[in-house]
């Protein structure tokens, strides 16, 4: 991304504009989102919406957290002119809907709540949570409240993976998916980093994985998923050297193959788009099944490598499948 004018710019709403207020400062992607909402200038410039406040917060046992605050916080009322408010509550009180960019995804769920009670729709950065159990209830707190959210990495929507996913190749029947997964010790092993190739597996597969088996090593994770009808999924975690990233999709009559990479005007055009309509652009219960998905890695790890059942993960964490 472009650094922005180095001049101040105020938030000046029409009426066609959506106020957008944005939790947690701790990330790139607070910059990043609001100069494609705000900057009229900006290449991949969305109109409609305009981040007008936020909240900074920012985790203090997580050094990538809170050692970014501040700058990225300067840098929103600097350039946009965004004002800062000292809660949720307040925040919701100043805008139409709600971003949570919070790197830590332990908080997100405390965070979620007042946007939720409020009416406010709601889009949560990755990780959706810090747990699969926080995850299922933003889900639950989603449907009481009748209030539409969602979450994504930005790989979904790049460019390079919608060409994959248009390439005439016939039905699919596997696909691999490399990229970087570094940890971080509060979060389950692929939420941190790993969840953006395990993320985009799911762009080419969508649900029904339901048996996970996974072979760790220090560098390199082999995470091997089991869909329903008898595909295959490959998630490889890359932690050290080169750590590229790509998808590989094989279908009936061909394989077709990621080419380049991404940026995030894709997934800010879709945000911007949810925020009008209202309706999200991945369903509730594939996120779900993805945080499952990741969480069963863990688990089958934790086992010496056996394979380990989704519903049994998801059963062990609070779903209950006869009222989900």
């Amino acid at each position: 991304m472009t650094m922005s004018v180095p001049t101040a710019v105020t938030s000046v709403s029409t009426a066609a504009e959506i106020r957008v207020g944005m939790v947690g400062l701790d990330t790139s992607h607070a910059t990043a989102f609001t100069k494609l909402m705000n900057d009229s200038t900006a290449k991949g410039y969305t109109p409609g919406t305009k981040v007008v406040a936020a909240v900074k917060g920012g985790s203090r046992d997580i050094p990538s957290s809170w050692d970014r605050v501040e700058g990225y916080t300067q840098e929103l009322i600097q350039t946009y002119g965004v004002e800062m408010v000292p809660t949720v509550e307040e925040l919701c009180r100043k805008v139409d809907a709600v971003m949570i960019e919070s790197v830590d995804g332990r908080p997100h769920l405390e965070q979620a709540r007042p946007a939720f009670q409020a009416g406010k729709k709601l889009f949560i950065d990755k990780p959706l949570a810090g747990s699969l159990r926080d995850a299922i209830e933003i889900y639950r707190l989603g449907k009481r409240t009748r209030v539409p959210w969602f979450t994504s990495s930005s790989y979904r929507f790049y460019l390079s993976m919608a060409d994959v996913r248009k390439a005439n190749i016939g039905a699919i029947r596997s696909a691999i998916s490399y990229g970087p997964s570094h940890k971080e010790p509060h979060h389950p092993d692929f939420y941190w980093y790993g969840i953006h190739p395990a993320e985009a597996l799911y762009t080419i597969l969508g649900r029904g994985c339901e048996v996970v088996t996974r072979s760790a090593t220090e560098e390199t994770d082999v995470v091997t998923g089991t869909w329903s009808e008898g595909r295959t999924g490959v998630l490889v975690g890359l932690r050290t050297g080169a750590t590229p990233h790509k998808v590989i999709v094989f279908g009936r009559q061909g394989v077709a193959e990621q080419k380049g990479s991404g940026d995030y005007a894709p997934l800010v055009a879709e945000i911007v788009k949810f925020f009008q309509t209202g309706v999200p652009p991945i369903p509730p219960e594939e996120t779900i099944e993805l945080m499952a998905f990741m969480e069963a890695a863990d688990e089958s790890k934790r086992q010496g490598g056996r394979p380990v059942k989704m519903e049994d993960v998801l059963r062990q964490h609070g779903w209950r499948f006869d009222a989900e």
